[in-house]
């Protein structure tokens, strides 16, 4: 029964994950569109709001709630992992993950009433942190002993160097064009 759960929590995992990775993208483009001219910008505001509000009420928060309830499940059958320090960090994660879900649910709707507060390079850095929640958990899951974590950890920090580096170099290049 246990691998079966598993297999579902995995599963939505990558659904949940996918359904993050593009909600951003979208406010990114929903953001750049507010520099064109009205009659365009009316059109596509209309048009992200309906993909938006789909994304994340049919997708997005369905994979997040069966993610959860399977993870939940998992700690049921098999309580002993609440006793690993690994599984208690990674918890810490998980819930950083849905604070971000959330915090994308409130970008989604100041969008939906015309309200810009993030730039679409600060929206490109905030799609990074999701991949960063992504790294630690699944680092975390798979290596479950604290010198790997630790090494992680460090990795986690380069990454996130060459995360930051790499918007800020496609940044430039844009603004070059």
């Amino acid at each position: 029964m246990y691998l079966y759960v598993k297999s579902i929590h995995i599963i939505f995992v990558v659904c949940w994950m996918a359904g993050l990775f593009y909600m951003v993208r979208l406010f990114i483009y929903h953001t750049e569109a507010q520099e064109k001219p009205e009659m365009e910008r009316d059109v596509l505001s209309k048009q992200f709001q309906v993909m938006e509000s789909k994304l994340m009420n049919i997708i997005t928060t369905p994979a997040m709630l069966l993610t959860t309830a399977a993870g939940i499940t998992m700690l049921c059958l098999n309580p002993y992992l609440m006793q690993e320090p690994w599984m208690n960090v990674k918890l810490c994660f998980v819930v950083g993950l849905i604070g971000y879900h959330f915090i994308c649910q409130g970008k989604m709707q100041q969008m939906r009433r015309g309200v810009f507060t993030w730039t679409s390079t600060q929206l490109r850095l905030w799609n990074e942190v999701a991949t960063l929640f992504l790294f630690a958990i699944v680092f975390l899951a798979v290596l479950k002993n604290a010198v790997d974590w630790i090494f992680g950890v460090l990795g986690l920090i380069v990454f996130t160097m060459i995360l930051m580096s790499a918007v800020k170099i496609y940044k430039y290049y844009r603004m070059k064009k």
